[in-house]
This record gives structure tokens, sequence and C-alpha cells, in this order.
């Protein structure tokens, strides 16, 4: 059996191991994902796609279409807010589609910060964050 023949025949089941991994563990393995394509593929709420490198959610079942590319659809799918566990990310506003969890953290106006509810979508600062450590330096 070639190479070829083995890939084909393991891509199926990698592709239904991967479902099943955390958003960041998933961020990490971005090329486990099928890529996006506007051509007219059935997407359902759930999945995982990639586009440019990003990681998306899929937030609600579609058809694709060519102008509906994952960063210019938002209410249909949601970039993986923290790709790399290991690095922590500068804050960015989430949709309420794509909130922050407990437990990320976030760079935000020098301070580190950790969520501290599911669903959060306030600034750093406002509501539902705690201040971890002075960003200098880390």
């Amino acid at each position: 059996m070639s190479h070829q023949d083995i890939a084909r025949r393991l891509r199926p089941m990698i592709e239904k191991a991967a479902k099943s991994l955390p958003d960041a563990d998933a961020a990490n393995a971005v090329e486990l994902y099928p890529h996006w394509s506007g051509g007219g593929v059935s997407y359902t709420a759930g999945l995982r796609v990639q586009d440019e490198g990003i990681l998306y959610s899929v937030l609600q079942d579609h058809v694709s279409q060519p102008g509906w590319k994952p960063a210019d659809a938002p209410s249909l799918f949601a970039p993986v807010l923290i790709p790399d566990p290991t690095v922590i990310p500068d804050w960015v506003q989430p949709d309420s589609t794509n909130p922050y969890k407990a437990g990320d953290q976030v760079r935000h106006n020098g301070t580190v910060w950790k969520s501290l509810v599911d669903g959060n979508v306030w600034e750093p600062g406002e509501y539902g964050w705690d201040e971890v450590q002075s960003a200098e330096g880390c």
C-alpha cells in the first residue's frame, strides 16, 4: 500500500478525531481542518474550518457562497480567540457569538487579564475579568 493510499484511508479518521479537540489544541493543529470553500459546501454549526491560516468555528448551518468568507461573515463564522494556549494574545472585542471563556487570558492596556466567566464580551477592567500581572516583561 502506498503512502498516498494510507493517507487517504487515515484522513477521515483524523478529521473525525479533530472534531473533539478543544479550541486551544485545535488552533495548534489548523492543518487538520478543511479549508473554507465558497463553492456551495454545506457547513453545520460546530464544525471548524481554516481560512488564510486562521481557525474558525461555524456558528450556524449554511451552504457557502463566494462572498461569505469567514473573515467577512461574522454571523456564520467565529475565529478561535485563543489560538495558542502558551501565548497570551492581545484582547480583541469579540462578537456575542464568539465570547471569551472562563480562564482565557489576554493582554490589554499593559496588563494581563483572566476571564472569570464564560460568554465574556466585556472589555478587561469593566466586568468579568481579574487582573493577573503587568504585561511588562511577560
